[in-house]
């Protein structure tokens, strides 16, 4: 397609990196949430949430900008789809932190089970190696770490996978209050959510490489 090296439009990437930090930030913030769920500091927790949309507010620009950009460019250094992609599923990572987020507020989840605490880590994990995949994308010399680290983000969804098949196992044995088996199923599936969108993300950035490579 284009060799080796992408062409010289390279805003776009630094606008995939900016909006991947942004991800990064959220995913600690949640981490940051749950840890102050795990210490019963409701109103650390109520900040923390209040963080995450911040930060999903400051994506969503980057978001918009990068489909302005689009628009706005006759050359692009991928594909007008893969870029809007993309994009797209970068900012489907944060919306989906975002409602993990405010789902304890709107649940009134007091406390982190240990299954919570476990979520938030590989979630941590996950939008990390997203950003490392990323960040790179601007030349496909890089294309074999790439690769190798959108198998991290797969494996990090399969293990997040069974932590809630786990979660859930556990949960209907164990939990006698139909209330608080409602909620915390809930919290457990829109955290094993954002790890979905993660590998997501993980599809886009393989199908660039290959396509590009």
């Amino acid at each position: 397609m284009f060799g080796r090296f992408m062409p010289k439009e390279a805003k776009f990437f630094d606008l995939f990196t900016a909006h991947v930090e942004e991800a990064v930030k959220g995913a600690e913030a949640l981490e940051t949430l749950m840890d102050a769920l795990k210490r019963r500091d409701p109103e650390e927790a109520r900040k923390m949430v209040l963080v995450i949309d911040e930060i999903e507010s400051r994506a969503d620009i980057i978001t918009r900008d990068t489909i302005s950009l689009l628009h706005a460019t006759f050359i692009t250094p991928l594909d007008r789809n893969e870029i809007h992609q993309l994009i797209s599923r970068l900012d489907d990572v944060l919306d989906n932190i975002q409602d993990a987020a405010q789902a304890v507020t709107m649940y009134d989840i007091r406390y982190a089970t240990p299954e919570m605490i476990h979520f938030a880590q590989i979630i941590t994990s996950s939008v990390k190696k997203m950003h490392e995949a990323s960040s790179q994308l601007s030349s496909m010399d890089n294309s074999a770490t790439i690769l190798a680290t959108c198998k991290d983000i797969y494996r990090l969804e399969a293990e997040a996978d069974v932590l809630l098949l786990e979660s859930m196992s556990k949960l209907f044995r164990e939990e006698q209050d139909v209330r608080e088996l409602v909620r915390l199923k809930a919290i457990y599936e829109k955290l094993e959510e954002v790890t979905d969108r993660c590998d997501g993300v993980a599809n886009i950035i393989e199908a660039i490489v290959l396509e590009n490579s």
